[in-house]
C-alpha cells in the first residue's frame, strides 16, 4: 500500500495537484458566466458556452509551461489514470445535449453539475480532500442555483462555478506546495 501512496504522491506533486486545469477551468467559467449576462436566447448562450468550453485544454496547456507541471509521469502506471477520469466526463455529454435540445435555460446548470461531480474521483487520485469537497460544493450548489434563480439571474450560476473553482486553485496549490516541502525534506 506504501508504494501505491508514493505513486499518487508523484502525481501529486509533479502534477501539482492538477492546478493547471483548475485555474483553466476557473478562467473559463468566469467567461461563461460573461455570455450568461448577453441579451441572447439560453439557447445561443448555451451554445456559446459549449464553444468557450473547447479552449479548456490549450488554456490548461499553456498554463502548465508557465506553472511548469508534468502531464506526463514516465515509469509511473496511475497516471494514465488521470487522463481517464477526464475522459469520463464525456459520457455525460448525450444528457448535455438534451439539456441543450430542450431545456436551454437549464444547460449551465447541467454542465456546472457535471463539470463539479467529474472532480470527486480527484480527491483518490491526488490524495487531496479539497476535490471531493468541491465536487459536492460546485454540483449542489449549482443545482441550489438554477433551482432558484430566474432566466435573467442565471449568470450567478457560472460566476459560483468560477469562484468555487478559483477557491479550489488556492488550496490544491497550498497542498502541493506542503507536499513537494515534506517530500524535500524526507530527502
Amino acid at each position: 500500500m506504501n508504494n501505491l501512496n508514493g505513486l499518487k504522491q508523484e502525481l501529486s506533486i509533479k502534477a501539482k495537484n492538477g492546478a493547471d486545469f483548475i485555474i483553466a477551468a476557473s478562467m473559463i467559467w468566469f467567461a461563461i458566466s460573461l455570455i450568461w449576462t448577453l441579451s441572447a436566447s439560453s439557447y445561443d448562450k448555451s451554445v456559446l458556452t459549449f464553444i468557450i468550453g473547447g479552449m479548456m485544454l490549450p488554456l490548461a496547456f499553456g498554463l502548465s509551461k508557465l506553472l511548469k507541471t508534468n502531464w506526463k509521469v514516465p515509469n509511473n502506471p496511475l497516471q494514465p489514470l488521470g487522463l481517464w477520469l477526464n475522459f469520463a466526463q464525456l459520457f455525460y455529454f448525450p444528457f448535455l445535449i438534451f439539456v441543450l435540445i430542450k431545456q436551454p435555460d437549464y444547460f449551465v446548470m447541467t454542465y456546472a453539475i457535471i463539470t463539479g461531480a467529474h472532480f470527486f474521483p480527484y480527491g483518490w487520485y491526488y490524495s487531496e480532500k479539497g476535490y471531493s469537497i468541491f465536487a459536492g460544493i460546485i454540483s449542489f450548489g449549482a443545482l441550489f442555483f438554477g433551482l432558484f434563480l430566474s432566466t435573467e439571474k442565471m449568470y450567478l450560476l457560472p460566476l459560483f462555478t468560477a469562484i468555487s473553482l478559483a477557491i479550489l486553485a488556492i488550496i490544491v496549490l497550498l497542498s502541493y506546495r506542503n507536499k513537494a516541502s515534506t517530500a524535500q525534506n524526507n530527502l
